[in-house]
Parts: C-alpha cells; structure tokens; sequence
C-alpha cells in the first residue's frame, strides 16, 4: 500500500500517522521527491482502512501495491534513485562505464589495463578475483590475491573497483571493494542476499541466466528489506535456444525496469555476445534504450587471457566503442555529440 500525501504536509500530523502505522506493525518507507512524499507501507495492511487513511488531513490519496516487491518498486519510490561511489555516481542522467578483465591474473596485467580504461574514460574497474566457473578443472581465480592486486589498481588509478562474491564467508575479503557483484548463478541464492543487505556498500546485481523481472526484482528486493538500497541492477543475457552467441540480451529489460523499478540498470554486453566482435553493437543498443551505464570485459591480451579472452575487448576498441557510447548517450539525453 502507497499513501500519497500532499504537499508540504504538518510534521506533526505526518509524525503521528508514522507512529499510528508502526504500532500496528507496518513498515513505512518514506520517499521525498521534489513535488510529492510517498509513504511505502510494508506488512500486513489488510488491517489498514484505507477510508480512514483518505480522510486524513494531509493525505491525498491511498492505493494498494499488487506486485510482491514493494521498496524496489517504482510505485513507492517515484523518482530515480542515485548511487554514488567513491567520486562517481550510477543512475540521475551519468553514463557509468566500468570496464576491465574478467579475471585478475597478475598486477602487472591489473594495473596496466585499469590505466588504459581509465584513459578512455571509465569510471570504475571491474575484474574477478573469485571466479565461479562451469569446469571445476577451469582457472578459479586468485582470490584474496585478486582482490589485494585489485587494491594496487584501486591506489595507481583512483578507479572505485567492482568484483564479485561467491559466499558470505568471503565478506571480509571485501572491505575495500567499492561495490560487490552478486553473479548470475547467485542472483538466489537468499542467504547472500540477505547479509549484502546488512551492508552499507552498492551491491551490483546480475540477472539470472533463466530468471524473470519478477524474479530479479525479488531478489533486489531481498537486499533492499535488510536495509541496504544501494541495488544496481545488471542484464547480462539470458539462456535461450539460440546457440551462436554465449545468452541472449534482453534489450526489453532496459526499457521495462525503467517502468516497474526506480534502481539504475546497466548492461553486460560481453557476457551476453561471448563474442567480442558483438559487444560495440550491444553497448550501443544498451545506451540507446537507456541504459544508465555498461559493464565491459578488457584485456590486453584477450588470446591468452585466463578466462573469457573470446569476448574481451583490446584497449584500442574499447575506447573506440567508449567514445561512441558517450555520443549516443548525449543524443539520448537531448544534448549535442
């Protein structure tokens, strides 16, 4: 249920219907935007007369919220909802490219691609230290040691960095990471999501490979009751019957979360291709549709990378394709190449 209150309404008033509704056990998310407060009530409102509540003085109108996923919904949270890290931001009009290997093989190969992204004007760093992978006999990662070269990266460049986790158990591994990738094959597993959303940190979160919008805002929604609304939602492809390309992007989700959520949404283009012949056409059909940022995997060396090199950009076309996202975004958002 979503209580739409007037505008500037008596705090004193606004104060004692909060308290009214928290003694009868609801929830109240209170959402400010510049010409309307909403109030998000999660529980049990069955027990709430909604007559009752039109009356109020400062109220102005009273609707009940069918879908299941209440704080990510963009019912209760009209405006779009900003994420900073570190000196960036996702989502409110930024075009956020993160970009790096999909995995950290040394500091060297670290370290010299997160300069040469940055160069091309990404805005944070990504690169697996755990890696989860299909063979248990593929590279796994480095681990801890992933994370301390992601570190080094972190201090040469001043780059936020963006790497995934795979157990509640790793969390400490995580203390300097700017924001957590929760990957696909994890997106429910619940009792992840239920510690990330203790945290005070942006959780980057990947749609499952079979999973629907229903279900990939439920899980958003799982880190976002335990407190931590700092969701980014990610579109990394689906599995489909088509074999040529690694999943299937869902250009759709871009458009159709936009309506149904208020947490920015970014693209996985590599992942989606596995080809990394495909990845500037999905970039550029990702910024078109109105994507608030891309995630896409670079490597200096993509024939001799540990993991993923068939879909891994070299750093020349990925400034090339960085560069051409850039202008396709300011014609998006009405402004000049």
């Amino acid at each position: 249920m979503i209580v739409i209150l007037k505008k500037d309404p008596d705090q004193r008033q606004l104060d004692s219907l909060k308290a009214w509704l928290k003694a009868k056990g609801i929830d109240v998310h209170e959402s400010t935007g510049i010409h309307q407060t909403i109030l998000g009530l999660i529980g049990d409102t069955t027990t709430i007369d909604i007559n009752l509540l039109n009356a109020l003085e400062i109220v102005e109108d009273v609707k009940r919220v069918q879908e299941p996923y209440k704080k990510c919904n963009r019912k209760f949270h009209p405006e779009d909802t900003v994420i900073k890290v570190g000196d960036t931001q996702v989502g409110g009009g930024t075009l956020t490219m993160i970009a790096g290997p999909c995995a950290v093989e040394s500091e060297e190969q670290i370290v010299s691609i997160a300069k040469l992204v940055k160069a091309s004007g990404a805005t944070m760093l990504r690169g697996g230290a755990f890696k989860p992978r299909t063979s248990p006999y593929s590279f796994q990662g480095m681990r801890e040691e992933g994370i301390r070269l992601l570190e080094i990266a972190k201090a040469e460049t001043g780059l936020p960095i963006v790497t995934e986790i795979m157990d509640a158990s790793q969390l400490d591994c995580f203390e300097n990471v700017d924001v957590i990738q929760v990957g696909a094959r994890n997106m429910q597993n619940f009792e992840l999501l239920k510690v990330l959303g203790k945290m005070d940190k942006p959780i980057l979160l990947k749609r499952g490979l079979a999973n629907n919008y229903q279900e990939f805002l439920m899980s958003a929604e799982y880190i976002m009751a335990g407190g931590n609304e700092k969701v980014i939602l990610c579109e990394r492809g689906i599995r489909t019957f088509e074999t040529y390309t690694r999943n299937t992007l869902d250009i759709a989700l871009v458009p159709s979360m936009k309506q149904l959520s208020h947490l920015p949404v970014i693209i996985d283009p590599s992942h989606a291709a596995g080809k990394y012949a495909l990845v500037p056409s999905l970039s550029y059909a990702a910024v078109a549709a109105g994507a608030d940022g891309l995630i896409i995997e670079v490597h200096c060396d993509p024939e001799h990378a540990l993991s993923d090199g068939p879909q891994s950009l070299k750093p020349k076309l990925y400034d090339e394709v960085a560069a051409k996202c850039r202008s396709i975004h300011a014609v998006v958002n009405g402004g000049a190449v």
